[in-house]
């Protein structure tokens, strides 16, 4: 931390000139102030009087208190030009660009499904030619935990969830004939490792097909975060050698794939395990800020390194909410560049994200239901200024999104975008009394979480000791009480829920054994038809480079173009490194 001072501390000092010009003027908010006390006591009755201030529960909610009603008094200082301004103008709570969706609209980037590399070509095809401006690859059970199609351990699970990679020759099938200068693809990598060992077989891909690794544009997600507190699995390195290949990553990845988003902060898997919309916005930040304090360390130029960071956000059902937190994260994701950093290039200090409407909200019963849910969602995200979108199919409480569902969802976007009109003006429902109280409140709570992590060693200590595992643990526990006992209502689950509920027949996705017979078989062939030798070279290299003789990331690269496999590069990782263990923390 900069001179041993949190990140409040240093706003406060920063922030200290009162430049303010207060949008409403004294003898104004004098006279609404009596109207309102003659109206509190003569209009509003005794029992509103008394609970004039609501706590709504929500799945995954933040239990903020709401007034019965807002009004100048709610924000008597409010200062228009300070705290609001207009779009594509600092603090850019308003938006990131002047004319915002009028110019470009969010991008649409809908996940790919599961299945084999053949399928998931054919799948993402389909998903471009109905309109998706971006793709969205996600990744099967077996390649996220990092085992070969051909490990005990990926028994039962290639193919399912997502696409199974198991060498580069695989993206080039998954890739086949998309034009990959042209389309942006969002990688679901997750953790540092994984973005270390599969991302290098998309780069190598690229090189094969003779693309310039300066004309890719996409994003990795490359969070410490989901490795070690989101992530189920049987081993894991530890957070600091985790984070050190979070850095690494973004070295190579900026300096080599310069349109290439580096790191997607990934609040959103957090806030699905089991966290409030506060904290997963807090822990986001928390990395960020982590992140570039490294990058600095190792001599890299602040406006360099944050220009190609981005995050990534779950939204929930409390709709008016999840516009705030939006607009809140991204007026303090501003103030710490401005502030702590000294940012000078503006796109340094903008908080681009993808959204991700949430999963958590969805429910089996009356799955037709969730179409409703997400559209809210999806529209408060763009409400709030998303840069990129994926709506939840209403199928995935069930499963991954069938085809027909991941039509909807991005027929959901486009309906949004091109029907509702809700894309023409720019930050509709900014000025709302409502709104801009609620964005400030959100703003201060993620700051005080912030400034809690920092003050107990910052993001990796608080990870690496448990601290933000029994804060989970003890969230999940309460919001599941909630759910039990009521005050949690969802929708056809415990409230209103049907006598005789007609299912509607669902296309859940089964696994395929054909799939990992397909997989074992490519793996056996390209064991014998490698260079044996070069193989062993490049996975010696990679586990120097993981005991601190070079980036791990060029390590991976040199991999991937030797044919290594990912479990190859998994077993090299945790062979130099260790493997670590999570606190107890029930």
């Amino acid at each position: 931390m900069t001179e041993g001072k949190t990140t409040r501390q240093i706003l406060q000092e920063k922030e200290t000139s009162d430049n303010s010009v207060p949008l409403y003027n004294p003898a104004a908010l004098k006279k609404i102030k009596e109207d309102f006390d003659g109206w509190l006591k003569e209009t509003v009755s005794t029992a509103d009087r008394e609970n004039w201030t609501a706590t709504p529960h929500n799945i995954l909610g933040s239990e903020l208190p709401r007034e019965l009603i807002y009004s100048p008094l709610s924000n008597p200082g409010f200062d228009y030009l300070g705290r609001l301004a207009f779009s594509g103008q600092e603090p850019y709570t308003r938006g990131l660009h002047p004319n915002m969706y009028r110019g470009r609209t969010f991008t649409m980037r809908q996940l790919s499904g599961a299945g084999a590399p053949e399928y998931i070509n054919q799948r993402l095809k389909m998903l471009l030619e109905h309109g998706a401006t971006g793709i969205n690859l996600a990744l099967d059970v077996a390649t996220v935990q990092m085992f070969d199609s051909d490990e005990p351990e990926a028994l039962g699970q290639v193919g399912t969830v997502g696409v199974p990679i198991d060498f580069t020759d695989d993206m080039a099938v998954i890739f086949k004939e998309i034009p990959i200068d042209k389309i942006s693809a969002s990688i679901v990598t997750h953790y540092p490792r994984n973005t270390a060992i599969v991302f290098p077989m998309y780069l190598v891909m690229a090189e094969r097909r003779g693309v310039p690794w300066e004309k890719l544009a996409g994003s990795v997600q490359n969070d410490f975060i989901m490795e070690n507190l989101v992530r189920g699995a049987c081993e894991y390195i530890s957070p600091k050698d985790s984070f050190r290949i979070q850095c690494d990553n973004i070295e190579f990845i900026r300096e080599r794939v310069p349109r290439w988003n580096y790191v997607t902060l990934n609040g959103y898997n957090l806030r699905e395990f089991g966290t409030s919309g506060i904290t997963e916005m807090a822990v986001g930040l928390a990395n960020g800020i982590a992140t570039i304090e490294e990058m600095l360390r190792r001599g890299h130029d602040v406006d360099f390194v944050a220009a190609r960071l981005a995050f990534f956000w779950s939204l929930g059902s409390d709709f008016f909410e999840e516009v705030a937190r939006l607009r809140a994260v991204r007026r303090l994701w501003y103030r710490i560049m401005k502030h702590r950093f000294g940012a000078k290039n503006p796109r340094s200090m903008w908080m681009r994200c993808h959204v991700q409407t949430s999963g958590g909200s969805l429910t089996r019963e009356e799955p037709m239901n969730n179409i409703v849910r997400s559209a809210y969602q999806a529209l408060a995200a763009i409400l709030g200024g998303c840069q990129s979108l994926h709506v939840d199919s209403y199928d995935e409480a069930y499963s991954v999104p069938s085809e027909e569902g991941s039509l909807v969802g991005l027929r959901t976007q486009q309906i949004i975008e091109a029907e509702s009109q809700a894309t023409q003006v720019v930050d509709p429902l900014g000025g709302s009394f409502y709104v801009e109280k609620l964005t400030n409140e959100i703003e201060e709570k993620i700051l005080n979480e912030l400034d809690e992590i920092e003050k107990r060693g910052g993001i990796v200590e608080v990870v690496a000791d448990g601290w933000l595992h029994k804060k989970v643990a003890a969230y999940i526990e309460a919001q599941q009480k909630q759910l039990d006992e009521g005050q949690i209502k969802v929708v056809g689950r415990n409230y209103h829920r049907a006598a005789d509920p007609k299912i509607p027949e669902i296309a859940v996705h089964h696994y395929d054994e054909a799939t990992g017979q397909q997989m074992r078989d490519k793996l056996a062939a390209l064991r014998q038809r490698r260079n044996k030798s070069q193989v062993i070279k490049t996975l010696e290299a990679l586990k120097q480079a993981c005991r601190g003789d070079g980036n791990v990331f060029a390590a991976c690269v040199d991999c991937a173009r030797a044919d290594v496999t990912e479990g190859e590069m998994r077993r090299a990782f945790t062979d130099a490194m260790g493997t670590w263990s999570a606190p107890g923390y029930m």
